[in-house]
């Protein structure tokens, strides 16, 4: 039986590879591509941004070989940024209660 760990990996790649190839490349996301899957997949995270142009900065911030998609490497590198942001916010909320690290 697979870890949580070994399941969250399986589900970021069943993600990407969902929305990755609906357009010309199987194997990254087009512009397109990538809105859908953070409108559908990080919803509360898109909501939160009140720049419409977000999706499109943050398509380039991860585009790091400027082929103008973005594969798994680059798109992991996304969810890598926004797992420590909200581990920021775990802790900086854990402080705020009071509750100390062990």
């Amino acid at each position: 039986m697979p870890s949580d760990l070994e399941r969250a990996m399986e589900t970021l790649i069943t993600v990407f590879h969902r929305y990755a190839g609906t357009e010309g490349c199987a194997t990254s996301l087009s512009r397109k591509e990538l809105r859908q899957l953070m409108e559908k997949e990080l919803s509360t995270f898109l909501k939160s941004q009140k720049d419409p142009a977000a999706v499109d900065r943050i398509m380039k911030d991860l585009d790091a070989n400027g082929d103008g998609e973005v594969n798994f490497e680059e798109f992991v590198a996304l969810v890598v940024g926004l797992s420590i942001a909200c581990e920021q916010m775990y802790q900086l909320h854990m402080t705020k209660l009071g509750v100390k690290k062990n």
